[in-house]
């Protein structure tokens, strides 16, 4: 049983199709008056009906006051560090601190390599991916950023600017040797779907995380947990992932917090998803908020 005691936060993942851009900003504009705490978007940038991500958040953040962003996640071997940091860093300044900076070593080699990207895998993606958060967290709190290794070559340049409120770097990751790297060097993991990494699989990559973190000498607390949840919120048949009524959804996403270590949900809705956003922020979220504070409070 794990519960590592971080308030509880919740977002939406918005779909960056560009044929449904209306319908994404009337959710972004929902979920910021729904109370949510995040917008996510996914970065598949060599999907030719997806708009670039950055370009959607920087568009999103001009009609959205108070809620922040979440990259989930940006693509590191298209998106090289010392630009990444530069990106994040200038959205930090202009949103006002409403970004956080998730990113990953990338899913799709086929993909990455057909952009021009880099063709890591394995033991080299791992070294690339620590390697470059090393990069962006030097160049996110300004100064010089220098680094020469088998993977990067950033000669040296001072970095800046330096938003007023730090930006968290939080990393995607699914492996043994990625999953360490969350623990040594992130100040988050954002684990897949819930369909890809399901709940029993999750102790097992909590612990990776957690030791990890130990033998860097940091606390495992200090680590944010993200669940990206995909599901329907209704009585419905046949749907994928979490599915089931506001009741089921809230004790469930109480016990994935305190049994499980998670803080922080990004819904994924199945069907209609303006409808279940309604749903989720007016009904669940405020229930497992309640749970959750009532299952910490008998501890």
């Amino acid at each position: 049983m794990t519960d590592y005691g971080h308030p509880m936060s919740f977002g939406l993942s918005l779909d960056p199709d560009a044929d449904a851009l209306t319908r994404t900003r009337q959710l972004a504009r929902a979920a910021a008056d729904g109370g949510l705490d995040f917008l996510a978007v996914q970065d598949h940038a060599y999907q030719p009906g997806h708009l670039d991500a950055w370009t959607l958040i920087t568009h999103l953040a001009t009609q959205t006051e108070r809620i922040s962003f979440l990259t989930d996640v940006a693509d590191l071997q298209l998106r090289p560090p010392a630009m990444l940091a530069n990106a994040a860093a200038s959205l930090g300044v202009l949103a006002e601190g409403r970004i956080i900076l998730g990113v990953g070593g990338g899913a799709f080699a086929d993909a990455i390599a057909g952009m021009g990207g880099g063709r890591r895998t394995g033991r080299e993606m791992v070294a690339y991916t620590e390697q470059a958060l090393h990069i962006m967290r030097a160049a996110l709190t300004g100064g010089a950023v220098r680094l020469r290794s088998d993977q990067h070559t950033i000669e040296g340049y001072t970095a800046g600017p330096v938003p007023a409120s730090p930006i968290p770097l939080w990393l995607g990751s699914q492996g043994p040797r990625m999953l360490a790297v969350t623990g040594r060097s992130s100040d988050g993991w954002i684990s897949p779907l819930n369909i890809y990494v399901p709940p029993d699989e999750v102790p097992a990559k909590q612990k990776i995380i957690d030791d990890a973190a130990r033998s860097a000498g940091r606390d495992p607390a200090a680590v944010r947990r993200v669940y990206n949840v995909i599901g329907v919120i209704g009585d419905v048949r046949g749907g994928r992932g979490l599915v089931g009524d506001v009741r089921l959804w809230t004790e469930t996403l109480a016990r994935w917090a305190t049994e499980l270590g998670f803080d922080t949900f990004v819904f994924w809705p199945m069907t209609a998803p303006l409808s279940q956003l309604e749903v989720f922020a007016a009904e669940v979220v405020p229930a497992v908020r309640e749970r959750v504070g009532q299952i910490r409070g008998r501890r």
